[in-house]
């Protein structure tokens, strides 16, 4: 059945099929690439007009400090920015969860929680949890104290934090 005949068709139908396909590969580069080489500079097709910019006056960004923030903090907005926190925290005194209690926080030395293993980059930067370190903190935890172990990015808004400090002073432990 095979013989010297048939296999020489089947080879000569593989080649025929290779050639196909190798001519055809070089049909669509010229259709689609072009003939010419991607080493040249090419004109540029079009340009689009871009008319200058007003340079009118820049709005300057307001830095709010923490006394203007906390003369205007609202104790039950800041319930709301607490939703924030109490994955990790609890008002509770003594209930310890990802991070330690907030119960009387504000004002409490910074590793006063019994039983709570602080990273020692909190210890480093301050000893007290004042209104003002709080605020700090609270902005931006890992700038604050670097190699804290809180992994929260931190509050950008400053009447949030304000609202989250006052809460936590007038909740001690609600």
């Amino acid at each position: 059945m095979f013989d010297t005949m048939t296999m020489t068709k089947v080879l000569g139908g593989l080649c025929g099929t290779l050639l196909v396909f190798m001519l055809g590969g070089w049909a669509a580069e010229l259709i689609y690439v072009g003939s010419g080489s991607h080493d040249e500079d090419h004109a540029q097709g079009y340009v689009i007009e871009v008319p200058e910019a007003d340079t009118g006056p820049v709005e300057e960004v307001v830095e709010v400090t923490f006394e203007e923030a906390f003369a205007v903090a609202d104790a039950s907005a800041g319930e709301g920015v607490f939703r924030n926190c109490r994955s990790c925290h609890a008002l509770a005194d003594g209930e310890n969860g990802v991070g330690p209690h907030l119960y009387d926080v504000v004002g409490r030395d910074i590793d006063a929680v019994a039983g709570y293993n602080y990273s020692g980059a909190l210890e480093e930067v301050a000893d007290v949890w004042t209104p003002e370190n709080l605020y700090a903190f609270l902005e931006d935890p890992q700038g604050w104290a670097p190699g804290t172990a809180m992994g929260y990015r931190g509050l950008p808004d400053p009447a949030d934090r304000a609202n989250l400090i006052a809460y936590l002073a007038s909740n001690p432990g609600s």
